[in-house]
């Protein structure tokens, strides 16, 4: 894998539900492998893998580090701006797809009773103007929410789901 390029080693790292997960966490806080596991409900010995894979790959940074008895524990961030994929084949573009498949399907099991939630799934023809702007306005969303993305449970917050995809479909191949 080092003679990958980095958006493909991000994709494949981040093609895990689990990694999902943990770089939703790591948006709004930095925390270290032993919060992240008992956020996640799994043991400190699973977190650091998967989240040494996910440093290894560029897709979380190292944010600080903190003196505890006696060692030293690493803080974890997601770097939000970065989106891996752009440059990856289309077959480790559809890991990363099943991924955040798996993982909406999970979520969705979460959602709130009552709420409102919006589901929306297309494949239209529209004009490029049209297109532009939606494009657009996902991009707001999105980059909305990850600039705004507090500490699990923070005092004050909703635990909420985004998930998009966007992109335009090839006329060639869509048969």
């Amino acid at each position: 894998m080092p003679d990958e390029p980095d958006a493909v080693l991000s994709l494949r790292a981040t093609a895990h539900p689990l990694r999902l997960r943990m770089l939703s966490l790591l948006t709004g806080a930095e925390l270290s492998a032993a919060e992240v596991a008992r956020e996640l409900g799994i043991s400190h010995a699973n977190a650091s893998y998967h989240l040494r894979v996910l440093l290894e790959a560029g897709a979380v940074v190292v944010a600080s580090e903190e003196k505890i008895r006696g060692g030293v524990a690493k803080r974890y961030r997601h770097p939000w701006e970065s989106r891996p994929g752009e440059k990856a084949s289309p077959g480790d573009q559809e890991v990363y797809v099943r991924a955040t498949a798996e993982e909406l399907v999970r979520r969705a099991r979460l959602r709130k009773p009552r709420t409102r939630a919006m589901f929306s799934d297309a494949e239209l023809w529209v004009t490029p103007d049209v297109w532009q702007r939606a494009e657009e306005l996902v991009r707001q969303a999105s980059a909305l929410v990850h600039a705004e993305a507090q500490p699990p449970r923070s005092p004050g917050t909703v635990h909420v789901n985004l998930t998009a995809a966007t992109f335009q479909m090839d006329e060639e191949t869509d048969r």
